[in-house]
């Protein structure tokens, strides 16, 4: 029996129960409330906290009030999510997004010293990774379903990528003299690492293309 269908076995055997499926409920309207009273002032445009900067905490939330419209976008990230999380159709999407979130703000109030609160977070973060765990079915395809084919790259056509990204140094040089980038004593050089930068990366693109997975996804062995 291989991972995926061990674990096929225990989310199947928890998302059945009575109680695990309340208790998903409770945690997604807990964590999408909990997700809107910090996300107006900073939709607002309003200071997060009224600690001096000689705190650590007052410092680093007056820095991201000053970032301007980033602010503002954390604000309306953390109450999209919530929103999603709260409407049972979209609680799957509300997950994905705000587990990520929560672990920035976890290890953010950790680093910072943000007394009690990196506790609160901390458990805030280990409920997030229980509903993304509890949508393992939606997204375990991205982990355990591949594509049914491989690109068909010959050596041949692999060399031509990495010729051509390798040639790309050529112009590149040419306009960084014609510019004065980096105001370098000797720009045919230049061109030659560029060259050279260019041959490596066109390498790893080649390879990349010759190992990708392409076509459509293929078809598990489990009815």
């Amino acid at each position: 029996m291989g991972i995926e269908q061990i674990l096929d076995g225990i989310h199947g055997s928890v998302i059945k129960r009575r109680w695990a499926q309340v208790y998903t409920a409770f945690v997604r309207v807990l964590l999408g409330l909990a997700f809107i009273p910090p996300s107006i002032p900073k939709i607002m445009n309003q200071p997060f906290t009224v600690l001096p900067d000689s705190n650590p905490v007052g410092a680093y939330f007056n820095a991201l009030y000053n970032t301007g419209f980033y602010y503002n976008f954390l604000g309306w990230s953390q109450l999209i999510a919530a929103i999603l999380l709260l409407i049972p159709r979209t609680s799957h999407l509300g997950a994905l997004m705000f587990f990520p979130i929560i672990v920035n703000i976890a290890i953010l109030t950790s680093s910072v010293g943000f007394v009690g609160t990196w506790l609160i977070t901390l458990l805030m973060a280990l409920a997030g990774l229980y509903l993304v765990g509890w949508e393992y079915d939606r997204w375990k395809g991205l982990i355990f379903r591949d594509r049914e084919w491989r690109t068909k790259a010959s050596w041949k056509g692999m060399a031509g990528i990495a010729a051509f990204f390798a040639a790309g140094g050529i112009p590149m040089g040419i306009l960084w003299y014609w510019i004065g980038l980096g105001n370098f004593p000797n720009y045919l050089r230049v061109t030659g690492i560029l060259v050279g930068i260019g041959l490596v990366f066109g390498i790893l693109v080649a390879v990349h293309y010759r190992l990708m997975p392409v076509g459509r996804l293929a078809e598990t062995d489990l009815k």
